[in-house]
């Protein structure tokens, strides 16, 4: 099988590339930078990197004419929401205008490429009801999160009308090795780092919230599912199924690395813009044979293992 991952050298892809490689697939990685190389652990010769930004589409077009991928996994694009508000348009062009193009090229080629879209639980906003599930409706409160759900749409449309063969996973909070260390990329991951280090970690709220916090390995296993066995058209959620609050989730920090914990007051634009208490139902990807296989500690032992054995 060809695959093309966009976004392959990433925390998400470059574990599934990992995944996919032991099964001798034709994988091309499409990256904008080739700063996360070391991400790929075995870069065998069925595995390709090309340098690429996604939203220059007379490149990305000769890509899948050469390639004639038979996947595309679009995992690629702007992935913070406090970004999205800085660079509005840089957003459009980065999450949605890809998509688009993608899909419009695989019909217009009409090659039998099925396209698979990584989306996230941002586009749901805050859930009136949980738990969330696939039919939940979405009210974004971030230009990040509307954008993801339009390039969602733009699968579905093109589902429909034009019968290519799309899917769309959603990904809770995962956490796990290799992701970027910054502030504002993802809060679970940059907790865990300092915590690591012995700062003080920042928890809003004083933590009386939960979220559904998903190993990265268990992501990876619910993206093989989809693959494998998802349906054409559908959307799947790949979470824990668990509430974790995050009063706890520091306390087992605390506990794990003697990090302290500070409490301040939630940041207005925090407050305009968090989805608040979120757990979803997973028991539609559970149906397709997928189980998450790691507890939140067990997760939250193996990242800092990996901090331990990756010190910046």
């Amino acid at each position: 099988m060809r695959v093309i991952i966009t976004g392959g050298l990433g925390f998400i892809g470059s574990h599934l590339v990992d995944s996919l490689s032991k099964k001798n697939h034709d994988i091309m990685i499409l990256t904008k930078t080739l700063s996360k190389k070391s991400n790929i652990q075995e870069l065998n010769k069925n595995t390709t990197i090309k340098k690429i930004d996604m939203t220059n589409f007379q490149k990305v077009e000769k890509v899948i004419e050469s390639f004639k991928p038979n996947i595309i996994i679009h995992l690629a694009g702007n992935t913070s929401h406090s970004k999205s508000f800085e660079r509005p348009l840089q957003d459009v062009d980065s999450n949605i205008k890809t998509t688009l193009f993608m899909l419009e090229k695989i019909k217009q080629l009409k090659i039998p490429c099925r396209f698979i879209l990584g989306s996230t639980f941002i586009v749901i906003g805050r859930p009136k009801k949980l738990p969330v599930n696939e039919d939940t409706p979405c009210n974004p409160t971030t230009i990040y999160g509307t954008n993801r759900l339009a390039s969602e749409h733009l699968c579905k449309i093109y589902h429909e009308l034009y019968g290519i063969n799309t899917n769309i996973f959603r990904i809770t909070n995962s956490f796990g090795p290799r992701e970027q260390i910054i502030p504002n990329k993802n809060a679970v991951n940059f907790l865990m780092y300092k915590a690591f280090k012995k700062e003080k970690i920042t928890i809003f709220n004083k933590g009386e919230f939960f979220r559904d916090l998903i190993y990265v390995d268990d992501v990876i296993s619910g993206i093989n599912t989809i693959i494998s066995k998802g349906k054409a058209g559908e959307l799947y959620w790949i979470s824990s199924g668990e509430k974790t609050w995050f009063k706890k989730f520091g306390k087992t920090l605390q506990k794990m690395t003697g990090c302290k914990i500070d409490y301040p007051k939630t940041p207005n634009y925090t407050k305009k813009v968090d989805v608040g208490n979120f757990v979803v139902n997973n028991s539609k990807l559970k149906k397709l044979g997928w189980m998450p296989k790691n507890s939140i500690n067990e997760g939250i032992k193996k990242t800092l293992e990996f901090f331990s054995t990756n010190q910046k």
